[in-house]
């Protein structure tokens, strides 16, 4: 048994702990706010309540307010420039998934030189210091604020990808479920499935280590029993506590161990229909993804799909049990009848987007408990689409 376990930053769990912004040592006095171009920050106040509880510690915040559900490069390189030309100290990523990621790559680039994706590609690396991070999550899905992971599309070549350095952990989480209540019905299944996923393929990965196989059966035992009821009822602040713990959960597991190539899929399909949300293109693949596994090499998976069919609560010792509970869960949140189509993607396409995966992310598929190759990655994105 031989692993490494490092998961740096602090976190801050519990309903209206956002509060204890105004108190907590903070890593600087000029902050670069990011969120999303929509109003809903704004809207519920939560922006002005982060600025608030900053000025009560005599923080100073700029607000970039530019990123998009799916990020991309050239607003990470904006936002870096107006921190550094403001003398902004530290970032918070407030928001879901696409703010925090943001956050991080914006803190890599105030300092260091070239473009990000320089970085992304590994013509550069790290020389300068990385800003320190302070994330906000108001979604459960991503996990990322306990991860050293940002996932940020090249709008020109069509390339989402995902890369993770130490110095990326958050320096501090602030995970309060009560900000999650205004999360509407399918952003809330789409989200939750997103962390079901981390924790699923982190305990599948050839990678997957003790604790991220610990917090990896909880994820996936939380949002099967807790999803369903934050999605019939978004104000119900224990669904939405557990699932917010489920999440973070699923950002260690991600941060122990790594999501498998079913997110390579995803990230094609989302980057060439930026419209499509991550955690929709993963439902949409998963009952054919994780079947076409099972059919391919059985042996290879037999053992981890009873256990996380037993974690949702399925009876019985066969490796089906995980599907038949997972097709379930996408019925009883109300994605039974997603579909690929509704967001323009066809059938046909599935070659190139089966490319465009080993392309951009093709070194998760090198940690998949079964092999695949592009044939394989084409049959079940034909299966996804069709």
């Amino acid at each position: 048994m031989h692993f490494d376990f490092y998961v740096p930053t602090k976190i801050i769990f519990g309903r209206d702990r956002l509060k204890e912004l105004s108190e907590i040592e903070l890593p600087g006095k000029k902050a670069l706010i990011v969120i999303t171009n929509g109003r809903s920050m704004r809207n519920l106040g939560y922006l002005d309540t982060v600025t608030a509880l900053l000025a009560a510690q005599g923080v100073e915040a700029e607000v970039f307010d530019r990123v998009l559900p799916n990020p991309i490069e050239q607003h990470v390189m904006e936002a870096a420039e107006m921190a550094r030309n403001a003398n902004c100290d530290f970032i918070i990523g407030l928001g879901g998934g696409s703010a925090i990621d943001s956050a991080k790559s914006i803190a890599m680039m105030v300092k260091n030189p070239g473009t990000y994706w320089d970085y992304v590609k590994g013509s550069r690396q790290l020389t300068e210091d990385v800003l320190p991070v302070i994330a906000i999550p108001t979604t459960a899905g991503t996990g990322t604020e306990t991860d050293p992971w940002t996932v940020i599309t090249n709008a020109e070549t069509n390339e989402k990808i995902g890369i993770g350095f130490p110095q990326l952990f958050p320096q501090t989480a602030i995970v309060d479920p009560a900000l999650m209540v205004s999360v509407p019905k399918n952003l809330t299944a789409y989200q939750g499935m997103d962390a079901f996923f981390h924790a699923a393929e982190g305990y599948l990965a050839c990678v997957a280590q003790p604790i991220s196989d610990l917090l990896a059966l909880e994820a996936i035992r939380q949002i099967t029993l807790y999803l369903p009821q934050a999605v019939e009822d978004g104000n119900n602040l224990q669904a939405r506590e557990q699932m917010a713990w489920a999440s973070t959960a699923a950002g260690i597991v991600e941060s122990t161990s790594s999501c498998i190539s079913e997110h390579s899929m995803e990230h094609a399909l989302s980057a060439f229909y930026p419209d499509l949300p991550h955690g929709a293109g993963l439902v949409a693949l998963s009952v054919p993804y994780f079947s076409y596994l099972l059919k391919k090499d059985p042996e290879k998976v037999r053992v981890r799909y009873v256990e996380m069919g037993h974690a949702m609560g399925e009876d019985g010792n066969s490796p089906e049990i995980f599907i038949r509970g997972l097709k379930k869960l996408i019925d009883k949140i109300g994605l039974g009848d997603l579909k690929l189509t509704d967001w323009g993607i066809k059938a046909e396409e599935a070659e190139r987007l089966a490319a465009n995966s080993f392309e951009a992310m093709g070194a998760l598929y090198q940690i998949d408990p079964v092999q695949l190759d592009q044939n394989d990655a084409k049959c079940i994105i034909f299966d996804a689409i069709r």
